[in-house]
């Protein structure tokens, strides 16, 4: 009875906690989460985002675009309502991630465990999180994001704090950093698909024209950007919708 016992607790062991394997899986995301978010946070300090603030807006948000858009129209005396769209419209792709992850869990998951998963999604939990064998247990991505989630955090507070110290040319320096990355993400997809490219070009053209434009120059920064991205993806998605492979979807 006793040996059995001991067989029991060495395959836990052996197996793991679900919630400490996210933690470790999401250690490469944490650290490259943490150098995102420094530059995220050099840009809120040039903004008079206090650290704290910093701290736990992106505690709760993860989300370097998301963010950047809420920084700065909070930074514009925007009102809550458009700081309320601008996170909803960058940010959407989670929901559909979210939903998606749900044939993934085990079946006997409760809803609350479910949900507090689906509050944890970012691109790269949802990445390691599909690619878990079988089954998943919930408190796999609440552990990934426990750590990463707080890594982000505590980046984007130090990129803050270091603005304050930093001289100004090196603070102008890493705040070219985020812009880099919006670069990095838009350029490879666009350079594959020609769709994409035409649609980030129209975008890029469409800004530029309704800062100038009666009437839609008179709205707010943060009102034409969440217009223009509902429109231009609507347009782009009835006019060249993605194909689905049969062959090639996947069900557990």
């Amino acid at each position: 009875m006793e040996t059995n016992s001991k067989n029991r607790i060495t395959r836990r062991l052996q197996k793991g906690s679900p919630l400490l394997k996210g933690m470790r899986d999401a250690i490469p995301i944490g650290m490259g989460y943490y150098a995102v978010s420094f530059s995220l946070g050099i840009i809120a300090g040039a903004l008079d985002i206090p650290a704290l603030m910093g701290f736990t807006s992106s505690l709760f948000t993860r989300a370097s675009a998301g963010e950047y858009g809420a920084y700065t129209l909070i930074a514009a005396h925007a009102t809550c309502l458009e700081v309320i769209g601008m996170g909803i419209v960058t940010n959407l792709r989670y929901l559909l991630m979210s939903t998606a992850l749900t044939q993934k869990f085990e079946r006997r998951t409760p809803l609350w465990k479910r949900m507090l998963a689906g509050c944890c999604m970012t691109d790269e939990v949802f990445g390691i999180s599909i690619a878990y064998p079988g089954r998943m247990p919930a408190s796999y991505p609440i552990g990934a994001t426990m750590l990463s989630g707080t890594m982000w955090a505590a980046g984007t507070a130090s990129g803050i704090l270091a603005g304050d110290i930093l001289p100004a040319h090196v603070v102008s320096a890493l705040s070219v950093a985020l812009y880099g990355m919006f670069i990095a993400i838009i350029i490879p997809p666009a350079r594959k698909n020609r769709v994409v490219a035409v649609t980030v070009a129209a975008s890029f053209a469409l800004s530029g024209l309704c800062s100038v434009a009666p009437w839609v120059s008179q709205l707010s920064g943060g009102m034409r950007t969440i217009l223009l991205t509902v429109v231009i993806a609507a347009v782009a998605a009835f006019i060249k919708p993605i194909e689905q492979d049969p062959e090639t979807d996947e069900q557990l």
